[in-house]
């Protein structure tokens, strides 16, 4: 049984979302709308962000998957539904089918973050965990739905599945009436699809901006081609937009209704994950990020007032720990560097005595006295550092070539 039936590539009116906010209503919350004043002095306007990260289960994936299942006939609910996600949509479809009282199956990949597959197992769902990477897992998905009956609720690609998404941009509307511009992450395209239905149909003039991970960008070339178009390896940290091929439901809907789609690269995610921990203290994942890395990028193209979706914030600790590393090392606050020294006593003493002196902040040493490269009297070093930007990163390098040390890396 496909999932792309007449009924899924009818289109989506704002009645519809509407509609799908009456249904929300005490389900999904009103999610806040914060202040940035960093992002507001770089882009020169009032900047805020709609915290999704904030939603129950973590992202504004209930919305959804609370609409679709709700709007099952009874017949279809019996039979339970099934889904296949890496981590929000499966948190989301197993939340609702559990306040509805449906049983859901949800596949996971093999590799999925324990985080999220033991949050969606305590939502109540049925987890089986199936391949390696979500096409996979979305091919078990499909097959399990065409041998049991199972309703199978797509991610992104179903008119109420958008109308539920849609919901975002009627709050944006009523929590910032002057809102000029709405940036959006985009992966199949759900989420950026009904805030366009429900933005455009009200306010025509605010531009609508959809934002993907450099590695997985499979909207700027279908919207060139005019039809969906498949990557063939997405890749990026931001999962929550790592998508191969736009939805046919939503790609319609992006063609006609989003301003302009454009992408971030992998640094950009990390320091915009990083400037949220920091400045306005929000847990975000790097595909809720994204809105935030492209008004880093480039802050003088936005008009203001600007409002950025932060769709979810369920990160993996372990991710977490890179995405910051990986954010400072791109803003020069995180240094590497790898020298040679005189094996002796009191030369790693005197060497760390170099970088107190130069206010550095040793977070790991690794001291290497036996390898074959290395003479008989010498050791190597690799050292992290925390430093305060690029001007203190070049202003080490300068002090350890003055102190006498052979900087390799």
């Amino acid at each position: 049984m496909s999932y792309r039936t007449a009924e899924s590539l009818r289109s989506v009116t704002l009645d519809d979302v509407r509609g799908a906010r009456k249904t929300l209503s005490g389900v999904a919350r009103v999610t806040a709308l914060e202040g940035s004043r960093y992002l507001s002095r770089l882009v020169g306007a009032p900047v805020h962000f709609k915290c999704e990260n904030l939603q129950r289960t973590g992202s504004f994936k209930l919305r959804g998957a609370y609409v679709r299942i709700a709007g099952l006939l009874p017949e279809e609910r019996a039979a339970g539904v099934v889904a296949a996600s890496a981590g929000n949509h499966a948190q989301g479809v197993a939340l609702a089918s559990s306040l509805l009282g449906v049983h859901a199956t949800v596949f996971m990949p093999q590799g999925a973050p324990l985080p999220k597959v033991s949050a969606t197992r305590e939502y109540g769902a049925e987890v089986r965990l199936h391949g390696q990477v979500v096409d996979e897992t979305l091919a078990a998905a499909e097959e399990y739905a065409a041998r049991t009956g199972a309703v199978f609720i797509h991610p992104f690609d179903h008119p109420d599945v958008i109308a539920g998404q849609g919901t975002v941009g009627l709050e944006i509307l009523e929590q910032c009436p002057e809102v000029r511009t709405i940036v959006v992450g985009m992966g199949g395209g759900g989420l950026a699809a009904g805030i366009a239905v429900a933005v455009k149909a009200l306010r025509p003039d605010v531009r609508i901006v959809g934002v993907q991970a450099e590695g997985a960008a499979c909207y700027p070339p279908s919207l060139a081609a005019g039809r969906p178009v498949s990557l063939r390896n997405p890749v990026t940290m931001a999962d929550g937009i790592r998508v191969g091929r736009p939805g046919a439901v939503p790609f319609g809907i992006v063609g006609e209704l989003v301003d302009e789609v454009r992408t971030v690269s992998e640094d950009e995610l990390s320091a915009a994950l990083l400037l949220c921990l920091e400045r306005a203290k929000l847990v975000v994942e790097p595909a809720g990020a994204s809105p935030v890395a492209a008004l880093l990028a480039a802050p003088e193209t936005f008009g203001g007032p600007v409002v950025a979706v932060l769709s979810g914030g369920n990160v993996d600790p372990v991710l977490m720990q890179r995405v910051l590393r990986h954010g400072m090392a791109a803003q020069g606050r995180y240094l590497a560097v790898r020298l040679r020294l005189t094996d002796r006593p009191g030369a790693l003493a005197t060497l760390l005595g170099v970088l107190s002196a130069a206010d550095a902040n040793v977070l790991d040493v690794s001291h290497v006295r036996t390898d074959p490269r290395l003479g008989l009297t010498e050791a190597e070093v690799e050292l992290h550092l925390e430093t305060k930007g690029p001007a203190h990163c070049a202003e080490l390098g300068r002090a350890l070539r003055d102190a006498g040390y052979t900087v390799i890396a």
